[in-house]
């Protein structure tokens, strides 16, 4: 019998999977249970394991080219006296009217999400750690061929970090630092004296030639189509100031238990989304969508040019030192590109923070399915009148709520904001609670 592996969905977004690397070649063996294929989605890499044993007999979508959920990119054979027939079968690419017309072929991958879900001989799993593959062939990732061929790199001498001992574009580039160090011991000559307080410095990313294009990648694409969605919400925007003298204190103290300000922001949003349930609400065919919980997603860079917003789960009734650890794990799983689906795609609530980088104010896209999402700016002194008229300097920061105006309604957006503030100022032991 011939077994097709599908495309599979790996979130609910998920309309087109690009193949990282096949794990297996064809005439190899597969076993029940044993990776076959990474695929990238739009937010991860996942590994995509058979149920099934037999041999793989053709690919159809090689790694590094894209197919549609649900479509076949790969034929394997119950024995090896059927590869040809895989291979025949590959060639005629038979239409889904052909298909229905034959025998269902056993599922390898589920060609949809729900599929995913409900059957339990179909294995999807976040890439594993780093071991060699039963080939012994190196597996490289399509960025960190580019990478390596355009700085002239022997791959040979590489050894991958990736899922199943696969180069990754980081493992290159870490390579590469030595030579990146000298250039930048030379260039460091003609620096001016450093400030008191430096920026953060964005990672180095691979040059990109001038006057070239550059294919997007998928999770590009899923935040371009993320964002086209967004054009059809009606949405407004409330700014605030709120001093932070009160929450600094506090960061200094926790800091050194591993409290990261993140974490901070966070607890204190989701404190008072506890209060305003509608701000954490969004809008439906259905009406108006409570959530039943405060799930705070907060947007992270990633390195390739992608955006991805891990979520801190119940984060009202997280305690704030977990909540830090938690936060720890899902950047270090988004930068490997081994998040699970819900732990990136079930925010009720999204913070964006540049602060970070010196920037005083922006204005965040609302992410579609939630109703609301707040840009935090940096926090920096000012020079502020009290009440009784004196003059003092305080830190402050400017943070902007994005509102979907189908929910949300003005004052709803300043209460929350009131409150939020009255928290941060006077309050912000509450948070260690």
């Amino acid at each position: 019998m011939i077994y097709e592996i599908f495309m599979p969905a790996l979130s609910s977004t998920m309309t087109e999977g690009k193949i990282t690397s096949w794990l297996k070649s064809p005439g190899d063996k597969v076993e029940k249970g044993e990776t076959v294929v990474v695929v990238e989605s739009d937010k991860a890499d996942m590994d995509v394991e058979s149920f099934y044993e037999g041999y793989l007999g053709v690919i159809i979508t090689s790694a590094g080219e894209s197919a549609p959920v649900g479509s076949a990119i790969a034929y394997v054979a119950e024995t090896k006296e059927e590869i040809e027939e895989a291979k025949q079968k590959a060639v005629g690419g038979s239409t889904p009217a052909q298909q229905s017309e034959e025998p269902p072929a056993k599922l390898v991958a589920a060609p949809t999400a729900a599929a995913v879900a409900s059957i339990p001989d179909v294995v999807v799993s976040t890439p594993r750690k780093s071991e060699p593959t039963s080939s012994g062939r190196q597996i490289v990732s399509p960025r960190a061929k580019r990478i390596a061929k355009d700085n002239g790199v022997d791959l040979a001498k590489i050894t991958g970090t990736g899922p199943n001992g696969r180069v990754t574009a980081e493992d290159v580039e870490m390579f590469l630092k030595p030579a990146i160090a000298s250039l930048a011991t030379v260039n460091a000559t003609a620096a001016v004296a450093p400030s008191a307080k430096a920026a953060p410095t964005a990672k180095t990313s691979t040059p990109v030639a001038l006057g070239t294009s550059q294919p997007l990648t998928t999770m590009q694409k899923a935040v371009i189509n993320n964002m086209n969605m967004s054009l059809s919400v009606p949405v407004f925007r409330v700014g605030y100031t709120i001093t932070t003298d009160a929450l600094d204190a506090l960061y200094k103290q926790v800091k050194p238990k591993g409290v990261t300000m993140t974490a901070l922001l966070a607890k204190a949003v989701a404190i008072a989304l506890q209060k305003h349930p509608l701000i954490n609400a969004s809008y439906s065919d259905r009406g108006i969508e409570y959530k039943s919980n405060i799930n705070v997603a907060v947007a992270v860079a990633m390195d390739d040019g992608g955006l991805i917003t891990p979520v801190l789960q119940n984060a009202d009734q997280t305690d704030l030192y977990s909540l830090s650890r938690n936060w720890k794990g899902l950047v270090e799983r988004a930068r490997a590109k081994q998040l699970q689906p819900d732990e990136y795609n079930s925010g009720t609530f999204t913070i964006s923070n540049l602060g970070m980088f010196g920037v005083d104010r922006f204005d965040a896209i609302l992410p579609p399915g939630t109703g609301a999402i707040l840009a935090v700016g940096g926090s920096r002194p000012q020079v502020v009148a009290t009440k009784d008229g004196a003059i003092k300097v305080s830190s402050q920061m400017q943070v902007n709520l994005t509102a979907d105006h189908r929910v949300i309604y003005g004052a709803h957006a300043a209460q929350f904001l009131q409150d939020l503030a009255k928290l941060i100022e006077t309050n912000p032991q509450a948070l260690t609670l």
